[in-house]
């Protein structure tokens, strides 16, 4: 589902703000900044440290290793953030604590107005913050990261992609994996016949759009069935895509593209 919103207001705060740049000058999110569909404010919390040399960090409490994100730093900064909106909106901190980021809370998180993202750095940051203003945490991964700003990147990527008129086919959305609770399957493009000798699958070629139809749908659940059958256990599927499924399962199963 795509949602028609003009103007969503992303503000990003990080300690290296240049690495947005990468982003907001390419591809997608430069062109949804352009087309006046996204706007980008990136804040520092160095700018608003109490100490002149801009520190924000210091040791953690009880001996533990690593330097954390101090407290007044981050929240002048969610403030300063907060001018960027017409209203309180949603803080995020992008933590690996937080719950696993998937297709259905990108569109969740574009019900706001827009959003706080806070990028962590080093230990982490102060709790009292978390305590304060965050409003959820969210994680793209059961892995370590040095700093959040890419999974920052990642949110942004996955969220715009949601907003009518950034995309230049928005049909395309309905049709890309996940977006319909299952993996693609294959695809393919000319030559028909590699030097190799080898060719496409014959039904992609055959001009029969019903068999086509036919023959994505049933490599769709194949391929979400044997790389993310998480994913599986949650899809629609009729009763001989169940009875394909429990044959997959018990690797009684073998995939032909021919059919």
């Amino acid at each position: 589902m795509i949602t028609d919103c003009e103007n969503y207001r992303i503000a990003i705060i990080s300690i290296f703000p240049k690495m947005f740049n990468s982003i907001t000058s390419f591809g997608m999110c430069r062109r949804a900044i352009e087309k006046k569909k996204l706007e980008i404010l990136v804040i520092n919390p160095r700018d608003y440290s109490e100490k002149k040399n801009g520190r924000i960090d210091d040791k953690s409490y009880g001996g533990e290793p690593g330097m954390i994100i101090k407290y007044v730093p981050l929240e002048r900064s969610i403030l300063k953030a907060n001018e960027f909106f017409k209203k309180k909106t949603r803080v995020v901190y992008l933590s690996p604590q937080g719950k696993i980021l998937n297709q259905d809370k990108l569109k969740l998180l574009l019900e706001d107005e827009g959003l706080v993202l806070i990028c962590g750095r080093y230990q982490g940051i102060d709790q009292r913050i978390i305590e304060d203003y965050v409003d959820e945490e969210i994680s793209i991964g059961n892995y370590v990261l040095s700093g959040g700003e890419l999974a920052a990147m990642v949110l942004i990527d996955g969220l715009i992609r949601n907003i009518a008129g950034v995309l230049n086919n928005s049909e395309s959305l309905n049709q890309e994996s996940l977006s319909i609770g299952m993996l693609n399957g294959p695809h393919y493009t000319r030559p028909r016949v590699l030097l190799n000798g080898k060719s496409i699958p014959k039904v992609v070629a055959s001009g029969n759009h019903e068999k086509i139809k036919k023959w994505r749908r049933r490599q769709q659940v194949i391929c979400t069935a044997v790389k993310r059958y998480d994913l599986i256990k949650n899809a629609n599927l009729s009763k001989e895509e169940k009875i394909m499924i429990k044959l997959i399962k018990n690797n009684r199963f073998r995939k032909s593209n021919e059919k």
